[in-house]
């Protein structure tokens, strides 16, 4: 693993998150997937679901409501059509 990963989670109205995570785990349309630094890129849709964003010891929780995810060499990015805030621990 090869440090933090850059995590944004941006809906329409506003950017809900941005920062860097050890871990990401989304809803993917083909199945929930998880995300850590220097990931290999890719794109896919996302279904209706939870995003789990793991810093540490500490976890938050978002619901989205589709979109898409793009994993590129410099982070994480969701566009969710939907998105707010259910939980941090």
């Amino acid at each position: 693993m090869a440090g933090k990963l850059h995590f944004s989670l941006v809906s329409p109205e506003r950017e809900v998150f941005a920062g860097l995570v050890d871990q990401v785990d989304a809803p993917g349309v083909e199945g929930d997937f998880g995300v850590l630094a220097a990931h290999a890129p890719f794109m896919t849709a996302l279904r209706e679901g939870a995003v789990t964003v793991i810093d540490g010891g500490s976890r938050r929780v978002f619901s989205v409501r589709g979109g898409f995810a793009d994993v590129t060499p410099t982070g994480l990015t969701i566009l969710a059509e939907a998105a707010s805030e259910v939980a941090a621990a």
